[in-house]
């Protein structure tokens, strides 16, 4: 069992920059690929970022690119996701989202089995 806490959502104004943290339980952090997924207003929840369990490789959305970068430090059990040059779309729920050592579609939502309650980002324009 993984539980998982985020924490810096808040509302920002377009072209600004936020840093998303997940908090995970567990000592076995180190054997899940982590992942963030967001679900705007009357969308469907999507991929945005994921990395995988050590770290050699990491996903994004094309959306995303050039904008958006995941990180993760094993000592505190913690992944990130900085936001830079948001724009008012990325307005949208933020979740964290873990995945067992053994599944490789990261950008696939099935693939997760643990998720945290989300964080709220707001852009304004």
């Amino acid at each position: 069992q993984v539980q998982l806490v985020e924490s810096g959502g808040g509302l920002v104004q377009a072209g600004g920059s936020l840093r998303l943290s997940c908090a995970a339980s567990g000592r076995t952090f180190s054997t899940y690929s982590m992942g963030w997924f967001r679900q705007a207003p009357g969308k469907e929840r999507e991929f945005v970022a994921a990395i995988g369990w050590s770290s050699d490789s990491t996903y994004y959305a094309d959306f995303v690119k050039g904008r958006f970068t995941i990180s993760r430090e094993y000592g505190k059990n913690t992944v990130y996701l900085q936001m830079n040059s948001l724009k008012p779309e990325d307005t949208a729920v933020y979740y964290c989202t873990a995945a067992p050592v053994n599944r490789r579609r990261l950008k696939v939502e099935s693939e997760f089995d643990y998720w945290g309650q989300g964080t709220q980002v707001t852009v304004s324009s």
